[in-house]
């Protein structure tokens, strides 16, 4: 097998990967189906005729769908960390970024109603206790992000068992907000977002 070869005898505009950029587009074209749908209808086929390419190109970036929800996740996270950042940028305040996290976790779950589910089906997709350091190639994922600004509100000091219940805490009002709404419990209101972050932090 050449290395490099990431597509087979296909014609057409797509059929133009090098190596290395085809499991990007791969991840694209998942997240785009995963935007109309639940990741149980995701198709490797699928997938792959949007891209251009054949089944067997896929497998090689893919071995099985597991690793292709893997990789949606990671780039889930990676998406909710922008969005966390974003969301932060110029609050001088460290109650003021934390709300502002706050609301922009349940509006990343509201615009992203499939991935995320997917995202927090996953073990230990949480933030009740901190987790393992990123390597050196990956940036912080969003949780990694909600943890620092957490013990930055509360402090590093406190009793392990404190602060993990802190996480919980804060983390099981964003999370059952946004799991409300996404399940129509509740209406998926900006204003009512606001109100219910905004009493937490009284």
């Amino acid at each position: 097998m050449i290395e490099n070869d990431n597509t087979v005898n296909m014609s057409g505009e797509k059929n133009r990967y090098h190596h290395g950029d085809l499991r990007a587009a791969l991840i694209a074209e998942g997240l785009k189906l995963i935007g109309s749908g639940p990741a149980e209808t995701l198709s490797l086929r699928e997938i792959a005729r949007n891209a251009g390419v054949s089944a067997t190109a896929v497998y090689r970036h893919f071995p099985d769908k597991a690793a292709l929800l893997s990789a949606l996740c990671t780039e889930g996270h990676a998406m909710m960390a922008a969005a966390f950042e974003k969301a932060m940028a110029g609050k001088g305040d460290r109650m003021a970024a934390f709300i502002s996290m706050g609301r922009a976790y349940v509006q990343f779950a509201l615009a992203h109603p499939a991935l995320f589910r997917l995202m927090m089906a996953q073990p230990g997709a949480g933030p009740a206790r901190a987790p393992q350091p990123c390597a050196e190639d990956r940036p912080e994922d969003g949780m990694t992000l909600l943890v620092r600004a957490l013990d930055d509100l509360y402090g590093r000091d406190m009793p392990a068992g404190l602060r993990e219940a802190r996480r919980l805490k804060s983390w099981a009002l964003v999370h059952g907000l946004a799991m409300l709404m996404l399940d129509g419990q509740v209406p998926a209101e900006p204003a009512l977002i606001d109100a219910v972050i905004d009493a937490h932090a009284i």
